[in-house]
């Protein structure tokens, strides 16, 4: 019962001890990131890093005649997500299509969808980045930009592509029954009927792999893409300002991840019952 139905005033020790018990994993997590960003400073204490964080915010961008102007990690953050959103759409069509390949009829298409998943889940990501930089974007005339989305589409394709025959089978075999007796036809039943209700049930792990694929943009830098982690790279290089710029690169891919998970984790509260 509340403080109020029970007419009982707690002591505010009292009702800090009980919020702290409600929020107990919440505080917790705020504990270890104390703890964690005591250590880094202790860290650069043992071995006299000085830090100079008014060199660092001209890095995100400034004010000039009452406009703003991006800096390089601002520019960096930009390409990281244009990488990152032209990347989903690749992964969501591809994975998607190896999903229905999978499920289809044909031991041929269910052999490529196979091959597809096999080959691209279980080879690192970075040898993809370079053989699609080095051997195949040239064939088809894309550059840095081009590579990086085919790769890391391609790559986060083969993941959805579980995800999303997983979540394909969940729907019971009546909802398609239902659907093509309808008149809605095989298209229109999956579009209409199967889709809706098996994204509900893959919002959480389809989530967790749009932000693993923003964490994947980091290793671009290798062939040459201007993301914020080669932005950094190049700023750390030239400044010598390496605790600093880190940890705002840090930041900035903790708010990006963030913009992606609490409306998902939202859409999944409110959609669940329906």
């Amino acid at each position: 019962m509340s403080e109020r139905a029970c007419g009982v005033r707690l002591h505010p020790a009292a009702r800090l001890l009980r919020w702290m018990g409600r929020h107990a994993v919440g505080v917790c997590f705020l504990l270890i990131g104390a703890w964690l960003f005591r250590a880094v400073l202790a860290g650069a204490d043992g071995i006299s890093y000085d830090w100079q964080w008014y060199r660092v915010w001209r890095y995100l961008g400034r004010w000039t005649d009452g406009h703003f102007i991006p800096g390089p990690l601002l520019d960096g953050l930009g390409m990281t997500v244009r990488i990152a959103l032209f990347g989903l759409a690749l992964a969501v069509a591809a994975g998607l299509g190896a999903a229905l390949l999978r499920l289809s009829q044909w031991p041929v298409a269910r052999g490529m969808a196979h091959v597809y998943v096999g080959c691209l889940r279980n080879t690192p990501l970075l040898l993809q980045l370079f053989f699609v930089y080095f051997l195949f974007a040239p064939a088809i005339g894309v550059g840095p930009f081009g590579a990086a989305v085919l790769a890391l589409g391609l790559f986060e394709g083969a993941y959805m592509a579980e995800l999303f025959r997983a979540g394909l089978q969940s729907v019971p075999r009546a909802q398609w029954e239902a659907g093509i007796s309808l008149g809605l036809g095989v298209w229109n039943t999956l579009r209409l009927v199967i889709l809706p209700q098996a994204v509900r049930r893959m919002l959480p792990p389809l989530t967790s792999q749009l932000v693993s694929l923003i964490k994947d943009t980091s290793l671009v830098s290798a062939i040459a893409v201007a993301d914020l982690t080669m932005q950094a790279q190049v700023l750390i290089a030239d400044t010598f300002l390496a605790f600093e710029i880190w940890l705002i690169v840090a930041a900035l891919y903790l708010a990006l991840t963030l913009c992606v998970a609490l409306p998902a984790r939202w859409m999944e509260r409110r959609y669940a019952w329906r």
